[in-house]
């Protein structure tokens, strides 16, 4: 089989996987079986027929709609269809043909869920994210990145997440005390019980880090190392304060407003590899630093 046919092949297989992971991705926050019963119209509950399934080509024939009911399909069907098989061959280009390219397709396919459900629900599915803490340290015994790095990357990536959700949530119940105008003794007292008490997950009636997040972060370092757990929450983490931003200029609600950072996070680690990313800002930050640098001596 020819590089072009075997690309090809991959590709096809990306779009049939593609299809079943937008039942998973429909079916799973809801608590219902990605196995039976059969796909259905979500309107009107038909069963499809097996031409209607056919990723992407059935979406644009029907006209992006029901053929009985007539109630418009979701673009997002074709579009997770399209970028899985977009992913597909990705690693496939990346890895070749080889076991690893399997375990990191089965990655893939994971996070493509794990991405679109956090966007639209803002929970993630622990039935993805548990699983796959095992299932990640068991393949790292005898492939990349080794059990020595998968291990420590559970615990330092899912630990650190973890840490930083925990400090936040101290100092915030501290700081919320302060605001309120206690007095000196009273905020010492506070101060004092809020750091020996379990902090409770929701603050002033909103939710912040859940421990969704963390499984999650835990299940990108058993599958990719301790190192790409670090790079996948610093570059989600700046991903979503590029949003904020954005939603800040805009306008638009930021406080309150509940950041998906599992999408985030789960969108960075689709990369099969940090290289271009990393090289880019480091050349980004290099070329900042020197027209700093000039500007500087200008004044010198």
């Amino acid at each position: 089989m020819t590089e072009l046919s075997m690309t090809g092949f991959v590709g096809a297989l990306g779009l049939a996987v593609g299809s079943f992971l937008n039942v998973c991705i429909y079916r799973l926050p809801r608590g219902q079986s990605v196995v039976s019963p059969s796909s259905r119209c979500p309107s009107c509950g038909r069963e499809l027929r097996w031409f209607e399934n056919v990723p992407v080509l059935a979406w644009v024939l029907l006209g992006g709609r029901c053929r009985t009911c007539k109630e418009a399909v979701s673009l997002a069907y074709p579009i997770v269809e399209l970028a899985t098989a977009a992913l597909f061959m990705f690693h496939y280009w990346h890895f070749g043909l080889q076991p690893l390219l399997v375990v990191r397709l089965l990655f893939a396919a994971s996070m493509v869920v794990v991405c679109v459900v956090d966007f639209q629900t803002r929970e993630l599915p622990n039935v993805i994210t548990l699983p796959g803490i095992a299932i990640g340290l068991g393949v790292s015994v005898l492939l990349e990145p080794g059990w020595r790095a998968s291990l420590i990357g559970v615990a330092t990536g899912g630990g650190c997440l973890w840490l930083i959700g925990e400090l936040y949530l101290r100092v915030a119940v501290w700081w919320t005390k302060i605001r309120a105008g206690c007095s000196d003794r009273r905020r010492r007292s506070h101060h004092r019980t809020a750091l020996q008490r379990p902090v409770s997950p929701k603050l002033r009636g909103r939710k912040v880090l859940g421990l969704g997040d963390v499984w999650l972060l835990a299940m990108i370092g058993a599958f990719r190392g301790w190192q790409d757990a670090f790079i996948t929450l610093w570059l989600g983490s700046m991903f979503g304060l590029v949003i904020a931003g954005l939603r800040f200029i805009l306008k638009k609600q930021v406080r309150g407003y509940r950041f998906p950072l599992g999408s985030f996070l789960s969108g960075v680690a689709l990369a099969p590899t940090y290289q271009p990313l990393l090289g880019w800002y480091l050349r980004s930050y290099y070329q900042f630093y020197c027209r700093i640098t000039e500007w500087l001596m200008g004044f010198g």
